[in-house]
């Protein structure tokens, strides 16, 4: 199966998410997975545009279903990988109601048509978390562990928008194929309720005080527990988990020093792929020392 990579644009992961994109593409070369990053891809619409014209967010998003199609012409489903929640959000919400509203799906299509192309229905939109769980499978990335993330006490978070509204491939309240995922290649994942707690998104940029309380909240709730670590699965969350939290300390007065990676950088690193590889070098905070292989490394991210 060929799997086409639609980076998004949004916290994007060629320029702030470029870790996620670094090591999510080495795993993949790595597992030897069949991909290719979607042509003359744009913007999804974003969760910010769909509150100023829904119309014109599912006509941006379904560009890039109509351009999956075009580039895996022979497949029966067309798969879009993007990496971003947000994204697979939107890119899932427009497909979805283009089949469930005719009217909707109608309009879009005629605007489709005047940009030259066509959408048939056969793109699948799938996290790639998805695609290394169900597809690839736990046992084949099991087998590739080099180094295990052993003693790794691990917070998954997935954020508000990556089994909501549609749960696709996990639970809704209780979704675990990132815990499984990690846990496969060593690591501890612990049990905690704020998995699926929003971390603000991009409240943090225009109701700053919102945003960075909500985030406070879950990384307060992951050292409580006894976290190494929190690992996302999202370039916002991301964002905002990592690069606020000296501000954090500031407003709340409560020192906040919790590292956090892409989970895909720790399933890199454990399958012992090179940490600039993997955007090791690009982390604000040091993961834990027994995490680093080589002295060098921990030198270079000090």
């Amino acid at each position: 199966m060929k799997y086409l990579y639609y980076p998004g644009c949004c916290c994007a992961l060629k320029d702030n998410g470029k870790a996620y994109e670094e090591s999510l593409l080495a795993i993949f070369n790595a597992l030897k997975v069949d991909f290719e990053e979607l042509d003359d891809w744009n913007c999804c619409g974003a969760t910010v545009y769909m509150a100023v014209d829904e119309t014109k967010s599912f006509a941006l998003a379904a560009r890039n279903l109509a351009l999956a199609e075009k580039q895996d012409p022979e497949s029966k489903k067309a798969t879009i990988v993007p990496p971003c929640s947000a994204c697979c959000f939107v890119l899932d919400k427009a497909k979805r109601y283009m089949e469930e509203y005719p009217e909707i799906g109608e309009k879009i299509r005629t605007s489709l048509q005047a940009g030259g192309l066509s959408y048939a229905g056969r793109t699948v939109i799938r996290h790639p978390l998805d695609v290394l769980v169900n597809d690839i499978g736990l046992d084949r990335i099991a087998g590739m562990v080099k180094r295990p993330l052993k003693g790794l006490r691990v917070a998954c978070y997935y954020g508000c928008l990556l089994v909501r509204p549609y749960a696709s491939f996990d639970d809704q309240h209780n979704p675990m194929t990132m815990d499984r995922l990690l846990r496969a290649v060593g690591a501890e994942p612990i049990d905690w309720p704020l998995k699926t707690r929003c971390c603000g998104g991009s409240l943090t940029g225009t109701i700053e005080e919102v945003g960075l309380r909500l985030g406070y909240i879950i990384l307060k709730e992951a050292q409580r527990r006894g976290a190494d670590v929190i690992a996302t699965a999202c370039p916002i969350c991301m964002c905002n988990l990592e690069c606020f939290q000296r501000t954090m300390s500031r407003e709340f007065k409560t020192e906040s020093k919790l590292p956090a990676a892409y989970f895909t950088q720790l399933v890199g690193f454990a399958m012992g792929l090179d940490y600039r590889q993997i955007g090791l070098h690009r982390n604000f905070r040091n993961l834990p020392d027994f995490l680093l292989a080589e002295k060098k490394v921990h030198h270079v991210l000090a």
